[in-house]
């Protein structure tokens, strides 16, 4: 089984991030004949020969404007991977669509025009994705064919986005001239920049090594769902189900239930094709105790001696989400964390971010639609926890407001109030 990548495109509106997926598919060989069919007749209506950034661009308000609004999933494969494209609307506006689309990407993919090199969108979607823990950034210094394939050009976007990606926590940064109009470097080696020595787009994300990125060291298995089938044939199984969010599971391991806090040890591990001798993340498994141990869901089973925080004071950074209300100080809201449900009270909002000069608003009073900030909540029952930079699985978790069951914000835990 090969295997997926995530990745999430972002950048300003004209820096062609729909038309370079568009590329990266059509000179993979990965559209459909009737889809380049409808893209052909949809581009001839605009007085265009083929217009690829309408393979993504499917919304009609998306074509009629010319602008990407909500997050478009694609899926393709090559014979050494697959992938998983979520095409991330530009517009501030629609700055939760990309916190969406990239909450699960293992690779940030950020587009700059080479003409107009690192702008305040640019800045701002670097800055969510590397708040999103994304572990790859890859910048596509896009448009090289209008600045005659300039090395210089490419040299002084590379070198302003390095001084700004200073700021933030990249653990892997990669640069690569392309073309997406004409598919330099996007697919093939572009012959127009022989002093590129690098590798092209398709190349480098078929090459990414995405297998230390995940938490294998923790142990975390949220348990979505008690397994008890009424038949004679399987009277006495009783199974908990759920995805593995971090560390190896093996038959024989020690384990603790929380919040019981009683222990026990592996019996097996099941998957719909049988047993397994270990589980990781983010495979889907039951598992089977020694012992008959009360466990339901939105339990945590984990190892005795590596515990997460177990806590009902929770600081945390949000994007909220809802354009009808805000988030304010002593509100109450329904929280999802990893497959527990509970009810929280806002206690603090400690400031508001603006994510294009990183500067703090300790004086904000409120979150609006899109806005980002450092918020402190108590729950009414412990959360299990991991910091979001240890673990995304256990370190995420939605806000929604009880009154119209909307999800209402987004956010990445930073550890337990301080006392």
């Amino acid at each position: 089984m090969s295997e997926i990548l995530r990745f999430a495109t972002a950048g300003s509106v004209d820096d062609g991030k729909s038309t370079l997926i568009g590329r990266l598919l059509y000179d993979s060989k990965s559209i459909f004949e009737d889809q380049i069919e409808s893209v052909t007749k949809a581009s001839e209506k605009r007085g265009m020969e083929m217009d690829l950034s309408l393979v993504t661009d499917g919304l009609r308000a998306e074509r009629e404007q010319g602008i990407t609004i909500d997050v478009a999933y694609r899926y393709f494969a090559t014979p050494k991977r697959k992938f998983i494209i979520a095409d991330t609307p530009g517009h501030i506006q629609y700055t939760r669509n990309m916190v969406t689309g990239a909450s699960t990407a293992d690779v940030a993919l950020i587009l700059i025009d080479a003409r107009n090199g690192v702008i305040e969108q640019s800045r701002r979607h670097s800055f969510i994705a590397s708040l999103l823990r994304i572990p790859h950034m890859v910048v596509c210094v896009n448009k090289m064919d209008l600045v005659d394939y300039s090395q210089e050009a490419f040299e002084k976007v590379k070198e302003e986005f390095r001084e700004f990606a200073m700021r933030l926590d990249v653990p892997d940064l990669t640069f690569i001239p392309v073309s997406a109009l004409n598919g330099d470097n996007v697919v093939d080696k572009s012959e127009n920049m022989p002093w590129y020595e690098g590798r092209s787009l398709l190349t480098h994300l078929e090459n990414v090594h995405t297998a230390s990125d995940r938490n294998m060291v923790d142990v975390r298995f949220p348990v979505q769902y008690v397994i008890r089938p009424m038949t004679d044939e399987h009277h006495d199984y009783r199974g908990y189900a759920g995805s593995v969010a971090g560390g190896v599971m093996k038959p024989g391991d020690e384990v603790v239930v929380l919040p019981s806090g009683f222990e026990s040890t592996i019996k097996a591990i099941d998957t719909l094709d049988g047993p397994v001798d270990e589980a990781f993340a983010p495979m889907a498994v039951t598992v089977r105790l020694n012992d008959e141990i009360d466990v339901s869901r939105g339990d945590m089973i984990c190892r005795p001696n590596n515990q997460p925080i177990v806590t009902q004071d929770v600081d945390a950074m949000v994007c909220w989400m809802d354009e009808r209300a805000t988030l304010l100080p002593r509100k109450k809201y329904a929280i999802k964390h990893s497959t527990r449900t509970a009810r929280v009270m806002v206690k603090d909002l400690h400031y508001r971010l603006d994510i294009n000069t990183l500067h703090r608003d300790e004086a904000a009073t409120e979150l609006s639609l899109n806005e980002i900030g450092r918020i402190s909540f108590r729950s009414t029952v412990p959360l299990f926890l991991d910091e979001y930079r240890r673990n995304r699985e256990t370190g995420s978790f939605v806000l929604i407001d009880e009154d119209s069951n909307a999800t209402v914000a987004a956010g990445m835990i930073l550890g337990e109030t301080p006392s």
